[in-house]
């Protein structure tokens, strides 16, 4: 065995350039203070490195986040949402020369922002949406404002929070324009195990009937939380997870049957970045029986959300130099502009429209390792394993040399 990354030229994380925006304006020494998140002898290790790496002034439109966060946006640009987008454009240009990249990729890591109302002749097209944006319509919300400027700059978007990002709008754009959207929310450690676990327990044919997941932090993120509409966007996205897995056995589920799933977010300043989840899970068994699994997790969220960050800027540019032809056509073919290959990595997967939505974990992973080994000419990995259920295969496998490392009983 050997990492995919050995054989399949692929971005080297050492050679990704960071920079960024944020409504603070502390320099992300002081920041990495601030959150508490790093062992304290690493940060004194790390401060002398980050001191001067300065945020730049972001998008700021207070009624899209909790109004508890408006004591840190002293980092904010001014002017119309037109004027605004623009100076977006222009940082991702002037960042793109100063370093001498070859591209940019740009991801939502910022606040939960609250839904925004699809509102026809607002964003519901690509033509309204930028109109919109020159006219300053209320609905158009920042990260919207960040994915439009970002696809006008051809540099992929990828969208790690749970709201509607992504409007009709700016679906039509990213394939007009032929630039990489992928979404919603980072999926690193509730939501992933749910995917896991209700796979197993639909796949065992145990029907799982309640679903209860409770979690409490102290970071910024659970303070934005706080707040209704932002909470109603996390609770979505949360929720959906079970949706695909659930369907895909009528047997135990009728048509339109789901569990109850209820999400709780709670914030508790002192645990700080230590996110506390706990999830029960209850089904029903054989004659009747009831069956209850309880979780209990304890995690730096945001030590568990960074390499996902790392993960998905690679796996994007890849994605980027990947052509597929059909056989007998002469007409190569670049992956839709949603992205949803990077599905593994986010726990509301966009999909193109008509396709279905996977949550199961290791189908998703499994996509991913095939289109890998496709680059490679190598055929897809199925675990039938035919030639150790067979006497004859295994006879063969005895007769070959020890290097092929067949591990025979």
């Amino acid at each position: 065995f050997t990492p995919m990354s050995n054989v399949l030229p692929m971005l080297n994380p050492s050679e990704i350039v960071w920079g960024g925006w944020d409504i603070n304006g502390a320099n992300l020494g002081d920041a990495m203070k601030r959150a508490k998140v790093l062992d304290f002898d690493l940060q004194r290790k790390l401060y002398p490195h980050m001191k001067d790496m300065m945020p730049l002034p972001s998008v700021y439109f207070p009624d899209f986040i909790a109004a508890n966060q408006g004591e840190r946006a002293d980092n904010v640009l001014t002017g119309s949402k037109q004027e605004q987008m623009e100076q977006v454009r222009k940082d991702i240009r002037e960042f793109k020369a100063c370093n001498g990249l070859d591209n940019v990729i740009v991801l939502w890591t910022a606040n939960t922002e609250r839904f925004a109302c699809v509102e026809e002749g607002v964003n519901d097209t690509a033509e309204n949406l930028l109109e919109s944006i020159k006219r300053g319509e209320a609905e158009v919300s920042p990260s919207t404002v960040f994915a439009v400027a970002s696809i006008l700059e051809g540099s992929q978007y990828i969208n790690g929070s749970p709201q509607n990002t992504f409007v009709p709008g700016v679906l039509e754009l990213a394939r007009q324009h032929k630039v990489f959207v992928a979404g919603d929310d980072f999926k690193s450690g509730q939501t992933k195990m749910k995917s896991v676990l209700v796979d197993f327990l639909v796949s065992a044919g145990i029907k799982p009937v309640s679903i209860v997941s409770y979690n409490h932090l102290g970071n910024n993120d659970g303070k934005n939380l706080s707040a209704p509409s932002q909470f109603r966007s996390k609770e979505i996205s949360k929720s959906n997870v079970v949706d695909d897995m659930v369907a895909s056995n009528r047997i135990l589920f009728e048509e339109d049957e789901h569990p109850d799933h209820v999400v709780v977010i709670k914030y508790v300043p002192y645990v700080a970045d230590s996110k506390r989840a706990m999830d029960e899970y209850t089904s029903e068994i054989f004659m009747g029986g009831k069956n209850t699994i309880v979780m209990h997790n304890t995690c730096e969220d945001s030590l568990l959300a960074t390499p996902l960050i790392y993960d998905l800027v690679i796996l994007g540019e890849l994605c980027q130099r990947i052509s597929v032809k059909r056989e007998g056509e002469d007409k190569w073919e670049n992956f839709h502009p949603v992205l949803s290959l990077l599905s593994y990595m986010l726990k509301a997967p966009l999909v193109p429209s008509g396709a279905p939505v996977v949550n199961a974990l290791f189908t998703q992973r499994c996509a991913v390792i095939n289109v890998m080994r496709a680059c490679l000419g190598l055929a897809p990995d199925n675990h039938m394993t035919l030639e150790h259920k067979f006497e004859s295969t295994l006879a063969e496998l005895q007769r070959e040399p020890l290097t092929k490392k067949a591990r025979l009983s």
